[in-house]
């Protein structure tokens, strides 16, 4: 009795300190994403965009560099100098100290200071549309990986389906055959759909776990994720007319706005390239204390000096000329990309606007494809077991019910990747006003 009630206490101990004990953290944990969710952590995370955030923090110390040449410039200058002289009749040596603020402030300079500092400015707004450009290109990217892993799952349950039906085939064929209404042939022939059909589960699992490897490589987080939510979704007002997509994509689309101010920065550079071979005026001066000592005098006080300095490199070679002839060059060859790239947009826009118009087509003829096609699999069913439909009837309905939930399933895919590119397209992904 005894060395029960000890067991009874020891057991009583061992389950009070595991209650007590903290339990261990969970390794692996599974982060299910929303399609809104991946967005966010794309738009913190992706590495495109943290690399065009770096760019723009370039650009701004650029800005801050090249503004720098219209403020004063100070600078604080010492010296101590020893000198001694034996070559003339009475040997001299002196020691000279100084220190010395000095002042330097540019006036003038033919336009090329300020030509500067708005190029810089220009620079800020290309590096603003950069990283407009690589964050609209990682919500296209990341949705329609998004989209792909939806498809994956789909496309597996359809497979799964698939094969659940053939083994419910197989059961029934031993079940008749056990009956004696059934033959060797009819199982064997269940028995190899059974098995011709596991290899597309196995495919379509796999690429569920390819689609989900790209989208973290999207997103750039290491942890294990899944994704909820629905291909079938409700029609959007999709902008129809491809007018309005044309002109939304020339006002909206960050490479146009891009290459627009960097027209405007080619034409700052030809200021800036011409004004190398013209007057410059600028103003100096410093303020400060001096002593000098030798062998027959000492002094020591206040200096200072104050004056305007021009400087006027009316020839250099024609340096000059050639320069600011590249950089007219350079102009003229934005302003082509500018053209080649608004043709460009002209045939993206149309392709897009053809690709949601066909896809939106393809789900409306597809929209009550699977139940018929799932009425008609049923009635072989029945009519197989009553003896009045042969297997391969039954076959073929099952066939044509895969096919129906596959083309279905693909086409809501294409619908939504359709509108996403076309978003895209016009310049306007991930702007609320749009979605």
């Amino acid at each position: 009795m005894k060395r029960s009630a000890s067991l009874f206490y020891f057991t009583l101990a061992l389950l009070l300190m595991a209650l007590l004990l903290p339990l261990p953290a969970t390794a692996g944990e599974v982060q299910v994403l929303t399609m809104q969710q991946a967005l966010d952590i794309a738009a913190e995370k992706n590495r495109d965009i943290q690399k065009a955030r770096e760019y723009f923090r370039w650009v701004q110390g650029k800005y801050v560099e090249e503004r720098a040449a219209a403020f004063p410039q100070l600078s604080l200058n010492g010296s101590a100098i020893t000198s001694r002289d034996e070559t003339s009749l009475l040997p001299d040596r002196q020691e000279i100290y100084s220190g010395e603020i000095g002042l330097t402030q540019t006036l003038f300079t033919w336009g090329k200071v300020g030509a500067a500092i708005r190029a810089a400015e220009e620079g800020l707004k290309t590096a603003e549309e950069r990283l407009r450009f690589y964050r609209q290109a990682a919500y296209r990217d990341v949705s329609i990986a998004f989209y792909n892993v939806l498809l994956s799952r789909e496309l597996h349950a359809i497979a799964l389906q698939d094969l659940g039906q053939k083994e419910r085939h197989l059961d029934e064929a031993r079940r008749k055959y056990s009956a004696g209404i059934a033959t060797d042939y009819e199982i064997l022939a269940a028995e190899v759909a059974v098995k011709n059909a596991r290899p597309e589960v196995i495919r379509t699992e796999n690429r569920i776990r390819d689609s989900l490897d790209r989208l973290r490589f999207l997103l750039a987080i290491d942890d294990s994720i899944e994704v909820t939510g629905s291909l079938e979704a409700g029609d959007f007002a999709a902008v129809q007319d491809y007018a309005l997509i044309y002109k939304t994509a020339l006002e909206k689309r960050p490479e146009v706005r891009d290459l627009r101010y960097r027209i405007n920065i080619a034409g700052e550079l030809v200021t800036i390239a011409n004004a190398d071979d013209k007057p410059r005026l600028e103003f100096r001066g410093g303020y400060g204390w001096k002593d000098v000592d030798s062998i027959d005098m000492d002094l020591d006080g206040r200096a200072w000096s104050a004056g305007m300095y021009l400087s006027f490199p009316f020839f250099d070679g024609m340096r000059t000329r050639g320069r600011v002839a590249q950089a007219r060059s350079d102009l003229s060859s934005i302003k082509i990309d500018e053209e080649k790239l608004s043709d460009s947009i002209a045939l993206q826009a149309r392709e897009a606007l053809n690709d949601v118009q066909e896809s939106k087509q393809i789900v409306d003829a597809l929209s009550g494809t699977v139940e018929q096609a799932e009425k008609l699999l049923s009635l072989s069913e029945k009519g197989y077991e009553l003896g009045v439909k042969i297997r391969l009837e039954v076959e073929d309905a099952e066939l044509n019910l895969q096919q129906a939930k596959g083309n279905l399933t693909r086409a809501w895919r294409d619908y939504l990747t359709a509108k996403v590119n076309l978003l895209w397209v016009m310049g306007v992904l991930g702007e609320s006003a749009y979605q």
